[in-house]
């Protein structure tokens, strides 16, 4: 995934590890089954309550710009919790809804007992513009009047995210005492690195007492009346704001709203005949809209909650290239966002080097202050290629070709980069080693300290080359022929197709393990393969850069029992020597790595196989909170009625996950696009089992609009163009 994190203190120059390395008190994303909210660079992590708990490795609470500026935030009435009716997030992601009641409450000390269940609470909660906002209103369903003492405890302990995560700090910055106001509190933190942190709460009534801690307010309620209490949650705004929170909170409702419904307008609408798919589509658009943050270049999918909700290189790039066809917008946010911060100098701390692609941003004080490496960090030896493959893909797309000429100079960068650093021993592959004690052992996908391995178990040593990494290569240059060929550059394109075509002889030579049946997983410093067999080979019929000769049984090979778990292609197979399928990359199983695979299998004609990955991730999210894909899980067997085994520190939502069945839509039914000529095109188009009919609405090519419905039909499938504007032409080869 993203990033990995420095296991200790910056004095130590600790060994890097990941998410699989955080240990026992890291609290399960699945155990306490937490709610998200994130607008731009905030987001917040609740549990079903609405409910926040302090707590180090805990990571629930209100975060903006990789500071946690909320820990705690609990409700009580009368000193005791509510009880939970249901939880649930709008189908828009627009607001956190909670629906609790009172427990059995003592309510005076003659012993007077309120029976359960007769006062509703319900809490509203959305975010916005670096704020949360809350309603919370409570009705009354017994027969007389009833006085509660309603109390919301807060606190923030303005924790970077990498302590909240496990990294430990030998020194903190200084709190400020909390400044109290008639309905308005400021809590506030000096960081080492010079920068003042604030929360400020306020309140709509007045609370009846409000401390530093806590506010508190009487509540009387007739017979079935109902009354409301506004809290407004603001990250780093001293200024006092005129308007009352039950003011603000319905002014922001309404934009937080309008903002969600204009950028989601943009994606092509799906409608299938399996309502619980349609479900899990809906859930999937919506959280990457809801992960988009708006950039100077436009819009940015942020990687994922709570981890990983920041600028990540080569996820975005993936989660570009599997939405292109849905809004190609995003694609075109993700290039100009990474050219705009593509590295143009050395620099060893930061793994950078010109025409290097970014890894990873972060704006905390551990970052400021340099105890993780990650400020803007260059460590992946995949973000590169990738930014390549995404620009070529971009102008197949939308034809786009002014913004690809004011990316070309950031193309060329990062060809260049390829040849000069990328190869670093001049072999004709890319591998990689951080120049950082701090940086990243591991800089392909597969990120953990452990993930790359010969077939012992013993740990491979660098430079590594990766099998995907090597794909990624011959993508790029493939891409960046075409892009040479739409701006004239018609002698780079041939030499760039020649290198592809170069490249794809001496992989096959090097990587292909006739043993395994499938490609080995790297090759180590000293150029010995890592006979493994992974998820990675995948990679290679994702790109194309397999030989015809090889595809079945790369295929035959990872749709064995051994890496075939049912629910997905297992990162390593049972096989291997450090198979474990609780592990981080080791054994699970990715929705976004399956996503690309099975694109690979429909490339070289293996739909079936392709299906049988869908059918399998479809499955596995019919058993998530909210149909949500998560950004991993075990790879155990699949067994007859029961689920997935869940993964203890899985983000959800994550971008490139959510991304997933959309992307193994549009490879199931060969969805293409030649956006000089307008066409949309279905190559051999095909439905998995689950499936009988898909409308695409609202797909756009260039100026025109089309509106697509397929069918199956016995064993072919029929499509019909339902409408169409702007002279779009449909075509279907079988």
């Amino acid at each position: 995934m993203g990033t990995n994190l420095s296991g200790g203190p910056a004095e130590a120059a600790p060994d890097v590890t990941s998410a699989d390395d955080l240990g026992p008190a890291a609290v399960s994303r699945y155990e306490r089954s937490s709610r998200s909210l994130k607008h731009g660079d905030t987001f917040a992590v609740f549990d079903h309550n609405g409910d926040a708990f302090s707590s180090p490795s805990n990571p629930e609470g209100i975060f903006h710009r990789d500071t946690r500026h909320l820990s705690e935030f609990v409700l009580t009435l009368n000193g005791a919790r509510s009880l939970l009716l249901s939880s649930t997030l709008r189908d828009d992601n627009a607001t956190l809804d909670c629906d609790l009641t009172n427990p059995a409450l003592v309510l005076d000390p003659g012993g007077e007992v309120l029976k359960h269940d007769l006062i509703h609470v319900r809490r509203t909660r959305f975010l916005w513009q670096e704020a949360c906002y809350e309603r919370l209103v409570l009705r009354n369903f017994d027969e007389v009047p009833r006085r509660l003492q309603v109390e919301l405890s807060f606190a923030a302990d303005f924790a970077d995210l990498f302590e909240v995560r496990g990294t430990p700090r030998r020194r903190r910055g200084t709190h400020h005492s909390a400044l109290v106001g008639n309905a308005r509190v400021v809590l506030a933190y000096d960081g080492l690195d010079g920068q003042t942190r604030s929360t400020t709460l306020r309140f709509d009534p007045e609370p009846q007492r409000l401390t530093g801690r806590e506010a508190s307010f009487v509540v009387e309620l007739a017979p079935h009346q109902a009354q409301s209490i506004f809290i407004e949650i603001a990250c780093n705004s001293l200024e006092d704001n005129p308007h009352p929170p039950a003011f603000t909170f319905f002014l922001a409702l309404r934009d937080a709203r309008r903002a969600l419904r204009y950028s989601a307008s943009r994606a092509a609408a799906v409608v299938t005949s399996n309502a619980v798919f349609n479900e899990a589509v809906r859930r999937s658009v919506t959280d990457l809209y809801m992960l988009l943050t708006e950039t100077p270049e436009g819009p940015y999918p942020y990687a994922g909650i709570p981890w990983f909700s920041t600028v990540f290189g080569r996820d975005a790039l993936i989660t570009a290239l599997e939405t292109l066809w849905l809004d190609p917008e995003i694609a075109k946010g993700v290039l100009r966002h990474l050219a705009a911060n593509q590295a143009t100098d050395f620099d060893p701390a930061a793994d950078a080097e010109p025409g290097k692609i970014l890894h990873e941003m972060r704006y905390g004080e551990m970052a400021e202050l340099g105890e993780v490496p990650f400020r803007r960090y260059y460590g992946s030896i995949d973000s590169t290629p990738l930014f390549i493959m995404l620009a070529g893909a971009y102008l197949d797309r939308t034809g786009d070709l002014d913004t690809v000429r004011n990316l070309w100079p950031n193309v060329v960068a990062a060809l260049d980069w390829i040849d000069r650093f990328g190869d670093r021993d001049g072999d004709g592959f890319v591998e990689y080693g951080s120049r950082t004690a701090k940086g990243l052992v591991n800089q392909c996908w597969k990120d953990s300290h452990d993930s790359i391995f010969h077939a012992g178990g013993n740990l491979a040593s660098g430079p590594i080359a990766t099998a995907e990494v090597q794909a990624y290569v011959f993508g790029a240059w493939q891409a960046a022929a075409r892009l040479s060929r739409k701006l004239g550059h018609v002698e780079d394109a041939l030499r760039l197709e020649r290198r592809a075509e170069e490249l794809r002889i001496r992989f096959d030579t090097a990587f292909f393990d006739d043993e395994l049946g499938t490609y080995s997983l790297a090759l180590d410093g000293e150029k010995n393969p890592c006979r493994v067999r992974s998820s990675n080979a995948g990679h290679a019929l994702f790109t194309g850069i397999a030989l015809p000769e090889r595809a079945g049984r790369v295929v035959s090979t990872l749709m064995a029992q051994s890496s075939f778990c049912g629910w997905g292609v297992r990162t390593i197979a049972a096989s291997e020597a450090r198979y474990n399928p609780m592990s981080y990359h080791n054994g699970s199983v990715w929705p976004h790595d399956n996503a690309l695979i099975a694109a690979g299998f429909v490339r070289y004609g293996f739909q079936a196989e392709a299906a049988s990955i869908f059918e399998g991730l479809f499955a596995a999210s019919t058993y998530t909170d909210l149909r949500r894909l998560p950004e991993l899980f075990c790879g155990f067997a699949r067994q007859r009625a029961r689920g997935p085994t869940f993964y203890p520190v899985s983000c959800v939502p994550q971008a490139w996950a959510a991304a997933a069945p959309l992307y193994l839509l549009q490879s199931m039914i060969g969805l293409g696009f030649d956006a000089g000529r307008m066409h949309v095109t279905l190559n051999e188009p095909t439905l998995p089992p689950f499936l009988d009919e898909v409308v695409l609405k609202r797909l756009r090519v260039g100026s025109g609009m089309v509106d697509i419905a397929l069918r199956r039909s016995r064993s072919q499938v029929v499509v019909d163009v339902l409408e169409r504007r702007g002279g779009v032409k449909v075509l279907t080869t079988h």
